[in-house]
This record gives structure tokens, C-alpha cells and sequence, in this order.
């Protein structure tokens, strides 16, 4: 598994990966009874809004009968969704890993770039934990609209929660405290400090260069979420 340590601005940093398996659900442990349920709903919200995503590519027209108020806000909470399950991913994918590469820019030394990975994941496994117990009340409460015709959008809504957080929490403290890093500098992920400061438009040529000498084909909206929305 191979991760990038992307400069999102004055000493700012994200961990970031790709990977060619974008199956629909994070692998899970064998399991039965209640949890493999809120897999199999965990699943279902995962493998929509992912479906969603491939069709809707940017710039194409709004088709018809979506321009109405439940049409926007079900595509709000679609990219929503989106955004969290891109936050997510890589930890989900650390739950199975013991070694991983990782990039970091040249800018920094590796001693300094292994205590901003450790950090990033202590305070992740910190945060995940904290929403685990939050979600995981409200789903319960949720069980009350069981009884109510139609589908339990907020009962489904906090399973995507709880699962997600806690597959995220795994990660996180596979990556301290059993993951061997194997760390790498790289001049083009050095070279992407401060682009947030740019206009769009040389913004997003540059990006996208060094995204190309990287063979990250994703980086680029990966950066303009996390470095230009918060600069």
C-alpha cells in the first residue's frame, strides 16, 4: 500500500492514497448477528453513493425533475456522503496492512515526517472513537422509527456512521501500532506547497502535473477539497 503526505498549506498536511481496488465495501471480519447486518445496510449506502458518483461526472446537465427542493437536497447529501467515505478510505484500508510506503515531501526530513503520520493517526483514532459513542446513541434511537412505513433513512444514516467510524478507528490504530513504514521523499509532493494560494486556473494545471508525475489521477480534487476549501 503506498501513501502520500500532501502539504495542504503553512504546515498543513493530509495522508492521502489510491488504489485500484475501489470495491463498493471495505473488507470486514468474519462476523454474524447484529453487526453483519449493519454491514450488509453499511454496504447498501456505500455502493449508492458510489454509484451516484460514476455517473455524475462534473459538468453535465442537471436531467430533468431533478431541480427541485428534495432533488437538491438528496444531492447534497449524496456529496456529503461522498466526502466522507473519501476521508475514510484509507483507513479503512489500513485495518489489512503491515507495511506501507509512503511519500513525503522533500521539504521536510523523514523523522519529521514519520511524527506528522503518527500524529495525524493518533488524533484520528481520538476523533473516530468519539463519534463512534455519539452515532452509536443515535442509532438506538433510531430503532424507534422502525415501526413507521417506508425505509429508515436515519436509522440507515447512522449505521453508515457507526460502521464507518469504527472500520475508521481499526485503521487508524493498525497504522500506530502495527504497520513497518517505509518512507520516501518526493521532490513533486514537495512542489505542491503553497499552490493553494494560486488562481484557479494555474492552480489547477500545476496540480495537475505534478498529479501526472505522480500517477495519482484523483489528487487534484483531492486537493481542492482539502487544501483550497480550507485556505
Amino acid at each position: 500500500m503506498d501513501l502520500y503526505l500532501v502539504p495542504i498549506g503553512p504546515d498543513r498536511y493530509e495522508l492521502y492514497c489510491e488504489s485500484t481496488d475501489e470495491s463498493p465495501a471495505p473488507p470486514v471480519d468474519h462476523a454474524a448477528g447484529i453487526w453483519k447486518r449493519l454491514h450488509e445496510k453499511f454496504s447498501l449506502v456505500l455502493a449508492a453513493v458510489e454509484r451516484e458518483q460514476d455517473v455524475a461526472q462534473p459538468g453535465a446537465p442537471v436531467p430533468a425533475g431533478h431541480h427541485g427542493f428534495l432533488s437538491r437536497l438528496r444531492a447534497g447529501s449524496l456529496r456529503w456522503l461522498a466526502e466522507r467515505i473519501a476521508e475514510q478510505r484509507l483507513l479503512w484500508r489500513l485495518r489489512g496492512q503491515h507495511a506501507v510506503r509512503a511519500y513525503f515531501p522533500a521539504s521536510i526530513d523523514e523523522a519529521r515526517a514519520m511524527e506528522i503520520i503518527r500524529r495525524s493517526l493518533s488524533a484520528d483514532a481520538d476523533r473516530h472513537l468519539r463519534w463512534l459513542v455519539v452515532d452509536a446513541i443515535g442509532l438506538l434511537f433510531s430503532l424507534l422509527l422502525i415501526p413507521l412505513p417506508g425505509p429508515n433513512a436515519v436509522g440507515y444514516y447512522f449505521t453508515f456512521r457507526v460502521v464507518g467510524h469504527f472500520l475508521s478507528a481499526r485503521g487508524a490504530r493498525q497504522g500506530l501500532r502495527q504497520v513497518t513504514w517505509d518512507l520516501h521523499a518526493s521532490a513533486p509532493l514537495a512542489a505542491l506547497a503553497g499552490l493553494e494560494r494560486l488562481a484557479a486556473d494555474e492552480r489547477s494545471s500545476r496540480v495537475r502535473a505534478i498529479a501526472d508525475q505522480l500517477s495519482l489521477s484523483r489528487l487534484g480534487r483531492f486537493f481542492e477539497r482539502m487544501a483550497v476549501k480550507t485556505a
